[in-house]
């Protein structure tokens, strides 16, 4: 929000799931004309998931903002992942949905289809959202609205354990030119240098951002701008193909193997236990990667690509977003949150990287000082891989909330040999247009 703005904002307060189901009666009328500021105190919701650590620095941050808005009482809600959306859609459809939300992607359209959320740019007066990029902003943008502003945006990206492979006598490849021939060659000398103690590379667990940034890489998506699945079976075959060459390969770990890791928190996968060398991650996740395997050095590496790899394949995944729920009795104090949340530098230096890397230039700023080493280059990498990225994906739409889940349970069928990737691919198309169709 701009200087100005702000102060005649700050001058007014002074006087004054798993599929989501959302019944009509939770969705709201929205507000009538334009949005004003109360006269007196004003409490809204505001709801988030997270562990603890998370919880702590939201707190921190209400308590700012309740000082620099005295009159707006801020109730926090919250809840860990697994819960979460259950319990919003719970709340939705009984009309009574928190004020703000922090939103993923998955579930965006579907609440924004069904009314259930605000179209920020009725709030503009109050919520500026001009310090987040065009490539970025987009990605909350359903139906020509903006029913969500991202927090920042993530890259997908390779981790490599540089440690095993120096200790293995293994030469790193040229990660600017490698191609998956090469990958998987490397990982498979990894493997056969440790005796099998050790192997080159982490299959991918199929989820949307994987499979998005593969599809891309073969020119496809999976949805288009009209909600339509348009993810062809033949690349979504292709990408457990892959998987399978990464195993029959020596690449990768047995099957065997795998389910015995599947499942398991991320401090006791195969890329923390340094039982695997390379591995396929959101870049926003290197730190925690690093600080959980701190005797080893690690880095991030761009996904190989192959002679016809599209350009423009990567592109910033919404870390998550900030929303405004349709029923709320307060839109202006509503805005004013969520401005300060995307504005306020001193969110940016509570926040830190916890709920991605910031979307606005001067949360990076506020807190270049206080980053560790691996922070900063999960943040360099990100900066670089802007310089590459592609449009924003068509987001996900009503319907197809369940697509990670239904990718990892084809996955986990591909694996095991109940079928073919031929099969999976058409059998979750099939199940995702289902899905879809049934939601429209």
């Amino acid at each position: 929000m701009t200087g100005h703005v702000r102060g005649r904002v700050r001058a007014a307060v002074a006087v004054a799931a798993a599929g989501v189901l959302i019944t009509s009666c939770g969705i709201g009328d929205g507000f009538e004309g334009e949005p004003e500021l109360s006269d007196g105190d004003v409490t809204i919701s505001f709801n988030w998931w997270g562990a603890d650590a998370r919880t702590q620095m939201t707190m921190e941050a209400i308590e700012l903002f309740e000082e620099e808005y005295p009159n707006i009482n801020v109730e926090p809600q919250f809840a860990d992942w697994n819960g979460y959306w259950d319990r919003l859609a719970t709340t939705t459809a009984a009309g009574e949905m928190p004020d703000v939300t922090q939103f993923d992607q998955l579930y965006l359209a579907a609440y924004a289809d069904r009314g259930a959320l605000v179209d920020l740019g009725r709030v503009d007066e109050f919520l500026d959202t001009s310090q987040i990029p065009p490539e970025v902003l987009e990605s909350g943008e359903v139906n020509d609205g903006l029913y969500a502003v991202p927090t920042g945006g993530t890259a997908n990206g390779i981790l490599v354990n540089t440690t095993l492979f120096e200790e293995y006598g293994v030469p790193l490849p040229d990660f600017d030119t490698w191609d998956w021939d090469e990958m998987i060659d490397t990982a498979a000398q990894l493997s056969e240098a440790s005796g099998g103690e050790v192997h080159g590379l982490s299959p991918w667990v199929s989820d949307s951002f994987s499979v998005t940034v593969w599809a891309r890489q073969h020119g496809n998506e999976l949805f288009n701008d009209e909600g339509e699945l348009v993810l062809e079976a033949d690349v979504l075959a292709a990408y457990w193909e892959r998987m399978l060459e990464f195993i029959d390969r020596g690449a990768a770990p047995s099957v065997a193997e795998v389910s015995e890791t599947k499942g398991l928190p991320l401090d006791q996968g195969d890329l923390v236990t340094q039982k695997t060398a390379m591995g396929f991650i959101p870049a926003g996740q290197f730190s925690t990667f690093q600080a959980a395997t701190p005797d080893a050095e690690l880095m991030l590496a761009d996904w190989p690509t192959d002679e016809d790899t599209q350009e423009g394949y990567q592109y910033l995944k919404p870390s998550m977003y900030w929303s405004m729920s349709s029923t709320t009795k307060h839109p202006a104090e509503c805005a004013l949150l969520i401005d300060f949340l995307i504005n306020d530098p001193r969110v940016g230096s509570i926040f830190g990287l916890d709920r991605g890397e910031p979307g606005n230039p001067a949360f990076k700023e506020a807190i270049e000082p206080q980053l560790d080493d691996s922070e900063r280059r999960a943040l360099e990498f990100t900066e670089q891989i802007q310089q590459e990225v592609g449009p924003q994906p068509p987001i996900v739409p009503a319907g197809a909330s369940d697509v990670d889940p239904m990718l990892g349970r084809y996955n986990d069928q591909v694996l095991f040999g109940e079928l073919s990737p031929q099969e999976a691919a058409e059998g979750i198309l099939d199940e995702l247009n289902d899905a879809i169709r049934a939601n429209g």
